[in-house]
Formats: C-alpha cells, structure tokens, sequence
C-alpha cells in the first residue's frame, strides 16, 4: 500500500497537540521581537490529528529496512545486532543530564568511566594511550594523519608521503591529502595481500606512514605483516592501522603486537552503537609511547583525589572535536566490553570469522571468488566475472531485496570487478545464514533462466526500481504541492 506523505494527509485546522492555557502574560511578537526577524508568511507545517501522525510515522517505520527487522550484511561497515540495554544505560538521567560546562568536581563519574574506556581500548589494542575526542572512523584517521605530520615536523624531519594499498578505504587517501600529504598507491599481490616488492620500491626516506586495514577490505589478514612492520620502521616511518575491521580481532591479537604505532577505532562499528543513518559515531584515536605527546587536548587523567582534564600538553595537535568527544557513544561501547569481558570479546570475533567462512564456502560454488583462501570477518565475491545476460552486480542487490535481505556493500573494494562484499558479523543465527545463503544461490539460477527479474527488481518493496540516472539529474527533495492540495 502506497503511504502519502504527511502534507498530503493535512487537513486544515486539525491538531496533533494540545497545550496548557497560558500562565504569563501575553505579549506581542513584535514587542519581544525587531520586526525585520519575524516571519511574514505562515510555516508550511502540515496540520493532522494525532492518531493520523502516529499511524503515519508507525508505517513509515514498518517499510525500514533496519538491523531489527532484517539481515544487513553490509561488508566493511559491521553493521551488527547491538544490545539494547546498553542504550537504556546510556540514557540513564546521570549520563544524559551532564552537561559539558559543569566543573571537573561535579562530573568525576563520567570522568572517571572516560578514563576507564581508554584503559580499556589500551588492553584490546596494546596502544599505550588513546585519545577519545574523534568522532568517527574517518575522523580519527584525519586525527592520527596530523599527530603523525606534528611528530616530523617537531624532529625537522620533510616527509610528505603517506603510501596506501590500492585495497584501502576512501577515507585513508582522503584523510592524508587533506593533512597536505602526498600519496602513494602499493598494489596488492595475488593473494591479496600487499606486494612486498612494491612496498620496498615505494618506501623511502620521504615516507611518513603506512596506512593498513587490517583485515584488509577483502577480509584476508595481512599474513606479512611482519615483514611490513620491518620495512617500514627500517625507515623511519610509522605503521598506522585503519581499525574499521577490529571486529575480527578482538582478545585474539592486539595490533602492537604486529607493529601497529598508531590506529583507529570505530566504537560505532565494533562496540554497539547502532551504525548508519550518519552516525552518531565515535573514532577513538590509539597510540604508542613515542606519538602519545601529540594527542588531542584534553586528556583524561586520575589524580590522587579525582579524575580531570588535562590541557597542559605543549606537543598535542590541540582539539579537534568540541567537549570531549560523542560521549554517548562512548558509554555504549563501554557497557558492551565490561558486561562482554575478555573472553566474550575473543568469542565475537571467532564468531563473526566463522560465520563469514561458513558463508563463503556455502556461496563460492554460485559466484567468482577472486581470493579463494580462509577469510576473517568477510570476504568478496564477484557478481560479474563473466557476464551472465549483461546481469550487474547492481541487478543481483536489488534482487535481494525481493527476498527481505539489505544487499551486502558493491562494487567496493575497487581491485574487484563487480564486488559483492559480505560481512555477516558474529550476531547471526545458522538459520539467518542459510536463508541468505539460498536466496543468492537462487538468483544466480535466476541470473540463467530469468534473467527479467533481475532488471525490473526490486518488485515487492514499497518503492519499486527507480532510474538512477534521473534521480542523479532531476532530485526531488522537498514537497512540490501547496497545502491545499
């Protein structure tokens, strides 16, 4: 069933509200008010009775395709079940009211859980200190990028390069161009992993960093990481560790461990906070002894007596998030690593690999798999290696919808042709797996014989097929109607 928008169920004069009479006095806007601000014509809001706009947003909420009604196995954005308590205690009145002006004194309990979930992202990682103020993945890159750039520039070292696997991130270019950096692209070999004969041609005096994945976007873990730490520390240079895919890792290896100086975490992605939609986010910025002057200002640190702010970092790149950070967000993941413990941690990422493996064998046999070897977390397939009846990879998502699934991320990373990228995460059942599992089996039988299908899909959503190309030219963001209408 087609649902109208709210302006056109309006009917003038209703009302979706009712407020107390007046208590004060009433006065005239423009008494209050310089009348070159007030507004000369009315605000366009549409008027509906309450039942009609509680039934209207209820079935608009119906036709999300949401973690809670449907599989998301979006690859590289873990897009995971996340416990709903850890929301309920992150709106508790004494987290929620705090306000960022208040005096140190009056806030040592948040103070004190910020100061923990630091420690405790120290254990997972092996960082020496983490800085939690960025707020998103990309965000904590562009963070490290300029701790990293401040470190030579204090030394009087010139080094303007930052090299990145042509499997990275958007965002890992992006972060090091907008620091002033230039980059390098190292190729990836045919395992997948990097080309250590590319590495040791690129990497010279010039170099500031390697930025790495680890596991990298094809969900293979770096098996010469070592040897990469060697080569790029020989330098001089810092290893950073994009951590967007930490979900694979967690209480199995910490990233100091492989030689990691610098990373990233996505608390939004590995430590419950309901990721998309834009965010909020969170993107913790770890680091070893030798960047840690460089953090952002404040830190959070434990006196004798109390927790408080410490601004008194002369070498820190200074602030780079209003307060400190997307608070919420921070309590989140640490009612989730304190209520998961390390062993459930280390549980999760065997989990999320074996689900990930499970499902690649099961879908290996019905689609090109380019790297044909155990995967992490996720792994990538190809939806057009050999072009069955001009079927896209773009086709065979918008199929899936038909059958009540979110595609998987496409036609990322860019080294694989018509990429289908499936992250299954730890939080599905065998039966969830399964069901997915079929159904791509059933579209490539369909790719074959119907292949009709496929072009006109999806058809039993609520939206049907749209014409990307006139979307893209001729959008329609706003109501095009009067309220009469």
């Amino acid at each position: 069933m087609r649902e109208p928008l709210i302006f056109e169920i309006n009917k003038k004069g209703r009302k979706g509200y009712s407020l107390p009479e007046c208590d004060v006095e009433e006065k005239e806007l423009k008494r209050l008010i310089p009348e070159e601000y007030l507004r000369k014509s009315g605000l366009g809001l549409p008027e509906a009775s309450e039942l009609d706009l509680v039934r209207h947003f209820t079935r608009l909420s119906q036709k999300n395709v949401s973690i809670d009604t449907n599989f998301y196995p979006l690859g590289s954005c873990t897009m995971k079940y996340n416990p709903k308590v850890n929301e309920d205690i992150a709106h508790l009145s004494g987290f929620a009211e705090v306000h960022p002006y208040q005096s140190q004194n009056t806030v040592q309990g948040i103070l004190q859980l910020l100061y923990e979930v630091e420690k405790l992202l120290c254990e997972i990682s092996g960082m020496d200190k983490v800085s939690l103020q960025p707020a998103a993945g990309a965000h904590g890159e562009l963070t490290s990028m300029m701790m990293i750039k401040a470190y030579y520039e204090d030394k009087k070292e010139k080094r303007d390069t930052v090299l990145i696997p042509d499997s990275a991130h958007g965002t890992n270019p992006a972060s090091s161009h907008f620091c002033g950096f230039r980059v390098v692209e190292v190729k990836s070999n045919r395992y997948g992993g990097v080309d250590l004969n590319d590495l040791i041609k690129k990497m010279d005096a010039k170099v500031a960093a390697l930025m790495l994945t680890i596991p990298n976007t094809l969900g293979l873990f770096e098996k010469n990481i070592l040897n990469i730490s060697e080569i790029v520390h020989n330098k001089g240079s810092f290893l950073y560790m994009d951590g967007a895919n930490l979900n694979a890792l967690l209480g199995i290896v910490k990233p100091s461990d492989f030689g990691i100086d610098i990373m990233h975490f996505n608390l939004h992605k590995t430590f419950s906070t309901p990721h998309g939609g834009g965010g909020p986010g969170s993107g913790p910025v770890g680091a070893k002894e030798e960047l840690v002057p460089y953090l952002p200002i404040p830190t959070v640190e434990k006196g004798e007596e109390n927790y408080y702010f410490d601004y008194n970092r002369p070498k820190s790149i200074g602030k780079v998030r209003s307060f400190y950070g997307n608070v919420e967000v921070i309590i989140k993941a640490y009612c989730y690593i304190r209520s998961l413990g390390k062993e459930g941690l280390k549980k999760v990422s065997h989990n999320a690999i074996l689900n990930a493996n499970y499902l690649m064998k099961r879908l290996k046999r019905s689609f090109y798999l380019p790297y044909e070897q155990p995967c992490m977390h996720e792994f990538v397939l190809s939806g057009e290696n050999e072009k069955i009846n001009n079927i896209r990879t773009l086709d065979i998502a918008k199929r899936l919808l038909d059958f009540g699934f979110h595609p998987p991320t496409i036609y990322f990373p860019l080294i694989v042709k018509g990429a289908l990228m499936i992250e299954p995460t730890e939080t599905e059942s065998k039966e969830t797996l399964d069901a997915f599992a079929s159904a791509l089996i059933y579209i490539a039988k369909e790719m074959r014989e119907k292949p009709h299908l496929l072009k006109n899909a999806p058809q039993e959503t609520s939206v049907f097929r749209l014409d990307e190309v006139k979307a893209a030219k001729e959008l329609k963001l706003k109501w095009q109607g009067t309220l009469d209408e």
